[in-house]
């Protein structure tokens, strides 16, 4: 187990809500008319729709703050209308992105596109003579309508590794910055535009520390926004990183493992997705450093490139709990300063060329899926039609 650290936040503390538990209840049939075979309506049903101008779930829970959306009653029949009236349902719209789960935790439905659109409670069927004329109770459930950020690519690190000053450089995003760890408390994304027109959609999220992935600091809140991302972008200091006095000060390749550990902890799966290495702050701007500092960073940089052309070796020398099982494979590491921008139209570029080229080996897998497919459908057909004739 990878060694914990007791920092935490309180969530009352945050200012982004990215998961919301609500109750939801159909709304209850309406009564039928024996004497005359009426029947009762329909209550309403819930629903969770997709809608890409939907507020944020902290809106919606400011304007519901009793998180109740119960459907209208289904109308009675009655001697001047036999049919009642159907319950007026109702529609829950979120923002792109949000999963919805029940509390024993199945997933009733994912909303990515606008217009998607999850039943999560269905009114009681209206009094007929089915249920002697007794119009039955809607379905009642709490859900949580939880969100996992939707970006191309999104950037993985220690606190204080630089992120905020990338996605600020290469985007139209303003994160806070500071010389501190911990000043991403909130996901932010960010857009990089190309001068073709092309879009990449670049996601900021609050630094992960060793134990994410048993729930420590932002813990989940954190690791689930990577999940849907095409790309991760990791970043590391290359002179390492020190949480605080009292932690033990890991070098570059000991922050690489330990990412490594956590997200494979999380969710071994995540482990294959395309991904980027961003060795920061080797500057070019050497004026400001003294040469004991330039020194530094060049053994740094050194040790790290050694450390990484043999990683299995390398990572024997640390301690077991810090070694993961499977091992990142990247798809291309760089040398970059976000703070002065060495490098970073290069990565611009490797970024778009990355995600293109595993999105072009996706729709090939598709084809050739589609084309086998294709080929034992009509081999059954063939088969069946010899054995007819």
């Amino acid at each position: 187990m990878v060694k914990l650290t007791s920092i935490c936040w309180k969530a009352k503390k945050l200012q982004f809500l990215d998961s919301l538990r609500v109750y939801v209840r159909g709304g209850a049939g309406g009564q039928g008319y024996p004497k005359f075979g009426g029947k009762g309506g329909d209550g309403g049903d819930v629903y969770v729709k997709c809608y890409d101008k939907a507020k944020s779930l902290k809106e919606l829970a400011k304007r519901h703050p009793e998180k109740r959306f119960i459907a209208g009653n289904g109308g009675n029949s009655h001697a001047r209308a036999l049919l009642g009236e159907k319950g007026q349902d109702i529609l829950l719209n979120v923002e792109p992105g949000i999963l919805v789960k029940n509390d024993e935790g199945d997933i009733l439905g994912s909303l990515d596109s606008n217009n998607d659109k999850i039943l999560v409670a269905k009114g009681g069927a209206g009094g007929k003579s089915e249920n002697k004329f007794q119009g039955e109770k809607g379905q009642s459930l709490s859900v949580t309508l939880d969100l996992r950020l939707i970006a191309d690519v999104g950037l993985v690190g220690f606190p204080n590794a630089g992120k905020s000053t990338l996605l600020k450089a290469i985007s139209n995003c303003k994160p806070e910055i500071a010389p501190w760890a911990f000043t991403t408390k909130n996901p932010q994304i960010g857009i990089v535009k190309y001068k073709d027109q092309r879009a990449i959609s670049v996601a900021d999220l609050p630094g992960i520390i060793e134990g994410a992935s048993e729930n420590i600091g932002l813990g989940h809140r954190f690791l689930k926004h990577i999940e849907r991302t095409k790309l991760l972008l990791f970043m590391v200091d290359v002179h390492g990183f020190q949480l605080g006095l009292k932690y033990p000060k890991r070098t570059a390749f000991e922050t690489i493992m330990l990412l490594n550990k956590e997200i494979e902890l999380y969710n071994p799966e995540l482990l294959q997705k395309p991904a980027i290495l961003c060795i920061n702050k080797v500057d070019a701007e050497t004026l400001r450093k003294s040469e004991k500092e330039i020194k530094k960073t060049e053994e740094c940089l050194h040790e790290l490139k050694q450390q990484l052309a043999n990683v299995e070796e390398s990572s024997l020398q640390l301690e077991e709990t810090s070694r993961p099982k499977t091992f990142l494979t990247f798809d291309d590491t760089l040398t970059i300063s976000a703070k002065t921008s060495d490098n970073l139209e290069k990565l611009k570029i490797r970024i778009r060329e990355i995600i293109d080229f595993h999105a072009s080996e996706t729709s090939a897998m598709i084809d050739l899926s589609t084309t086998r497919r294709k080929a034992r459908i009509r081999t059954y057909d063939e088969q069946n039609t010899h054995q007819l004739v």
